[in-house]
């Protein structure tokens, strides 16, 4: 006996059979029944849900000659019959894949002249219409428009958006839904039972997650697992057959993530990427199962997991072991994962960090610095630091010239709001008359420096010099010291941090400061080299604050800078090709013996 694929041999023949359709085929059903039909339909949807078959059905409905009361054709007269053994002459099936042009058009157009020989209608069903070319659509546009009383149009096609909006003003459209895998579930143990094939219900859910809504794609896979399993269709033999990773990966990611398990979860993915895994399938797997537990929390929400029975019943055990917020933040972690997977140089490693992250939401909060936590709010460790730079117990002028190392809140906020004069700030050293209420306690605000005036005409170039932004820990006046020995690198590194730190409007100079040398010539004095006058001067206008900020980072109030241009010096000339085989032949006369044993020539 001729062996049939279960997608041909399953295939509804009435619309009581249909799957997954109910709305859409009471309608057709309904317009069968009291006589309305209209000129022209259009059956757009996904691949495999039944628009081609419903276009059958409905056209052996329309000529059948005693229809039911439902609305279904009889198959017992003459019209079904021979529908039924497809030599029906009222029927034409047209592929417009392969008959997409004017003269394929043109032809039918000729035969809708023709009355139905038995019957009512001539029904010309056009699969996959989308793919006419326009010329073709706008020669089918007039007969669509105002056909013969005896013909009905049926189109059917996959891609709506690309047949021209004057066709599908003339037609009633219809949209089929996706296959829900409980509907696909259901068909397909209606077909194992019909075929006698033993089968689990989790296995079955495998295929119909496999199929992506679409029967017949569900049907093609079921043999394919019938084939493989020899009749008896299990869930391992299924994931095995289909190469599924396996959801029993994902529940244990999920409850080693809750117990901070990280070592195991790292074990676990790596047995993964060894049977032939990607990690980005992973992400996309767990997401999904993250989304079914966060589903599965809520009544109001079960419905919406799409799974077996059984899954169910695990998705709610789980979901009682997970928190909310761990949920969310799982979420969010591995969508940022799934976003950048496809731009990383290091798959494996991004893949392995969203898990490690996964795996800390629920890590209680650690003080150290490597507890691999999030990171801290800035202010507070701002604050931490300034506490632990200050002295325990610290004098009126000590405090004094701590500020001013900090600097005051007053020298930005003047700044932007110039309610108050801005004033120079005082050396380092320098005591004020006014003291802080509470010498202990630093408010992150006053960290700052103002470079406003730095560089415009009239800045007073001595006694008001600034100094550049530093780190929070500045020498106070406790532990400044005058006359402290530096060394070569210590100047080289505290010239680079000073550069590092200007401000945004000073970042041309900084740049080429870090491409300079500055070097001890006689101690403490020390000499900048420059290229020419413009960076020379350049220099010169914020020489003060260059010569305070070295003087503060390296104890030597005795510093003092010395700016000098370079001398130029003589160019050297590029030689040529031939010269520079010249110049090395002089030099090893070898060259000349290798040219000449091998019959060289300069290019």
């Amino acid at each position: 006996m001729e062996y049939i694929v279960s997608a041909r041999k399953y295939r509804p023949l009435s619309f009581d059979t249909v799957v997954g359709q109910a709305a859409l085929t009471t309608t057709l059903k309904n317009a069968v029944k009291s006589g309305k039909l209209a000129h022209a339909y259009l059956f757009c949807g996904p691949r495999g849900v039944g628009k081609t078959t419903c276009a059958r059905i409905f056209a052996k409905a329309i000529n059948c000659q005693n229809p039911t009361a439902e609305g279904e054709a009889c198959n017992e007269c003459e019209s079904c019959q021979s529908f039924n053994e497809q030599r029906s002459l009222n029927i034409f099936e047209l592929d417009a894949a392969s008959n997409n042009s004017v003269e394929h058009i043109k032809t039918l157009m000729e035969q809708t002249r023709i009355p139905p020989q038995l019957g009512r209608y001539k029904v010309f069903i056009i699969d996959e219409v989308h793919m006419l070319s326009t010329a073709a659509f706008n020669a089918f546009l007039k007969t669509l428009e105002e056909p013969p009383a005896h013909v009905i149009f049926i189109l059917a096609t996959t891609e709506k958006h690309k047949i021209l909006p004057t066709i599908l003003s003339r037609c009633q459209i219809y949209d089929f839904e996706r296959m829900t895998i409980r509907n696909t579930i259901d068909h397909l143990k209606h077909v194992a039972e019909k075929e006698g094939i033993k089968y689990e219900e989790q296995a079955l859910a495998v295929i119909a997650e496999k199929a992506d809504g679409g029967m017949r794609d569900a049907l093609s896979i079921f043999d394919q697992a019938a084939s493989f399993c020899q009749g008896d269709i299990t869930y391992d033999k299924v994931i095995e057959d289909l190469n599924v990773l396996d959801a029993e990966n994902y529940f244990k990611i999920v409850d080693l993530s809750i117990n901070n398990k990280v070592s195991e979860i790292m074990v676990l993915l790596n047995s993964v990427i060894n049977k032939g895994f990607d990690g980005g399938l992973l992400i996309q797997g767990l997401a999904k199962h993250v989304r079914n537990v966060l589903m599965a929390r809520d009544p109001q929400t079960l419905p919406l997991l799409e799974v077996s029975d059984q899954m169910r019943q695990r998705y709610e055990e789980q979901a009682k072991r997970c928190q909310i917020p761990f949920l969310y933040e799982a979420l969010k972690l591995m969508n940022q994962c799934d976003i950048n997977y496809r731009q990383s140089s290091n798959k494996r490693l991004l893949v392995e960090l969203t898990l490690i992250q996964v795996a800390q939401i629920t890590q209680p909060a650690e003080d150290g610095a490597s507890a691999g936590r999030k990171p801290r709010r800035l202010k507070s460790l701002f604050k931490n630091l300034i506490q632990q730079s200050q002295p325990k117990k610290t004098t009126a002028p000590q405090v004094a010239a701590a500020e001013h190392a900090v600097s005051s809140p007053a020298t930005n906020s003047t700044a932007k709001t110039g309610n108050t004069a801005s004033k120079p700030t005082e050396p380092v050293g320098q005591t004020r008359t006014t003291s802080s209420p509470n010498p202990t306690t630093r408010s992150i605000s006053g960290i700052g420096f103002s470079w406003n005036k730095l560089g415009q005409k009239g800045t007073p170039k001595k006694g008001g010099m600034q100094i550049i932004p530093g780190s929070i820990n500045l020498p106070t006046g406790q532990d400044h010291t005058n006359n402290v020995q530096f060394s070569q690198t210590d100047l080289e590194f505290q010239w680079m941090s000073m550069c590092n730190r200007m401000p945004q409007k000073l970042s041309g100079i900084a740049t080429r400061m870090k491409n300079m040398n500055p070097m001890i010539t006689d101690f403490p004095a020390i000499e900048i080299m420059v290229d020419n006058d413009l960076i020379k001067q350049e220099i010169e206008d914020i020489k003060g604050s260059i010569i305070k900020t070295l003087q503060i980072y390296l104890h030597n109030d005795k510093l003092h800078i010395e700016i000098r241009v370079n001398e130029q010096k003589e160019v050297a000339k590029i030689l040529s090709r031939r010269e520079q085989y010249e110049e090395m032949a002089e030099k090893n006369p070898a060259v000349v013996k290798l040219q000449q044993a091998f019959d060289l020539e300069l290019a």
